[in-house]
């Protein structure tokens, strides 16, 4: 037997797949973002700018706190080669969030702050029975990032900002099937990634009232369990080949990989504020993921699986329009590229071309707002072949047809100082 599984070692918490871009790279990283179909890098709207570009704090004209949290309802299925039953994933609600302080003096060209958000990850719950069980049956992933980050105004039209991207908590549950001659046992690996360090790190000009321009770039972690737990069940202590499948420990990497990003931000009128995203991510750095174990499981220490991602772009369109002086209401939309090559598809991310839209609103009470945003997400029928996993040499997963929608909507808080 070879192991067919894939880890994540980190992400947010997520149902059906990563809700906001390819792979398992999410962008749910602030909510006036959310509603602006996620731009940011061009804008200097809040302290959210920590994430998509710090060098805009420092244009930020208020200091505050700000916090977000979104749930995610994803409805997914898949249909297995030459068969016409359609498998549904179990639903499950979960709720990555995001929480944002910036501080400095009010008239200062300084500014600096605290960010903690959830950039990357992969949850899915398949039905039982489903024809890829001896691949997948279950992935649970939790990570948080922390950010501390500080950011100056060079001139009154350009700003750098820079801060440190600190893997601060990552965890995985993994599970699956194990065919046994007469029946299936079962297999979950479980573990914690170690503490890692990048950066993210951008520039800002605004050249006018009218215009504005961002560049971001954020670096790769890799994100390493290096003792994790491998525990089997429903396999009979005293068949033959129980020694075969021993519980054991685990070690794995996975690239979180880096991302370079250029924002422009159009204020055509005082009220009316536009955004245009490209991000660029380097998805090429994901080749194989490989597992070792400290004990031979069925006669070996390592299970390689290919992964051959390639680089992807995604681009991004969105606005805001001020009503009243108390209400914002957003719209915007984005196309992203899957970094998934044909027959590479898993069943851990059954990824596809995506295209999302989305909605949102703020409220202002004084110095007290409230956001809410709603994204919708329609990633496309993505098929492959038995004969394209036998060509590229990925039989370690299931011939079929995926399909996912998901719907995610946020709200959040924010207090300005």
């Amino acid at each position: 037997m070879k192991l067919k599984s894939l880890l994540l070692v980190s992400g947010a918490l997520l149902t059906g797949t990563a809700a906001s871009a390819g792979g398992y790279q999410v962008t749910l990283a602030g909510q006036k973002n959310n509603g602006m179909g996620g731009v940011g890098v061009g804008l200097s709207l809040d302290q959210a700018a920590m994430f998509y570009n710090p060098g805009a704090l420092a244009m930020v004209r208020e200091r505050g706190v700000q916090v977000g949290v979104n749930a995610t309802f994803a409805r997914s299925a898949f249909v297995a080669e030459g068969g016409n039953t359609q498998r549904e994933l179990r639903n499950s609600v979960v709720t990555p969030f995001n929480l944002y302080a910036s501080f400095g003096p009010a008239e200062g060209k300084f500014r600096a702050g605290i960010a903690v958000y959830t950039p990357f990850g992969s949850t899915l719950k398949y039905a039982d029975g489903w024809e890829g069980r001896t691949a997948l049956t279950e992935i649970e992933l939790q990570s948080i990032y922390v950010q501390p980050t500080i950011s100056y105004a060079i001139t009154d039209k350009i700003s750098v900002g820079a801060g440190l991207t600190v893997l601060a908590y990552g965890a995985v549950n993994l599970q699956r099937d194990v065919p046994l001659p007469d029946s299936f046992g079962h297999i979950e690996l479980d573990g914690e990634a170690e503490r890692k360090v990048g950066f993210n790190a951008g520039i800002f000009f605004k050249p006018s009232e009218k215009f504005s321009l961002g560049l971001n770039y954020r670096s790769k972690i890799d994100a390493e369990v290096k003792d994790g737990d491998v525990t089997f069940t429903g396999i009979d202590p005293n068949s033959a080949f129980a020694a075969r499948f021993p519980n054991t420990k685990f070690s794995a990497t996975l690239p979180l990989i880096a991302t370079t990003s250029l924002g422009i931000g159009i204020m055509p009128t005082e009220k009316l504020t536009i955004g245009l995203d490209v991000n660029y991510a380097e998805w090429s750095e994901y080749k194989t993921l490989e597992f070792t174990f400290a004990d031979p499981i069925n006669g070996s220490n390592t299970s390689v699986s290919k992964r051959n991602y390639e680089d992807a772009l995604t681009f991004r369109l969105g606005g805001q329009y001020k009503i009243t002086e108390g209400l914002t209401v957003r719209a915007g939309g984005a196309y992203d590229e899957s970094p998934v090559r044909n027959g590479y598809v898993t069943p851990e991310t059954p990824d596809a071309n995506r295209v999302s839209g989305t909605i949102g609103a703020s409220y202002a009470f004084g110095k007290l707002g409230v956001d809410f945003s709603t994204q919708f997400v329609s990633i496309s029928k993505r098929s492959q072949t038995q004969s394209q996993l036998i060509a590229n040499g990925t039989q370690d997963r299931v011939a079929g047809t995926y399909k996912t929608t998901i719907v995610i909507p946020g709200i959040g808080l924010n207090y300005s100082f």
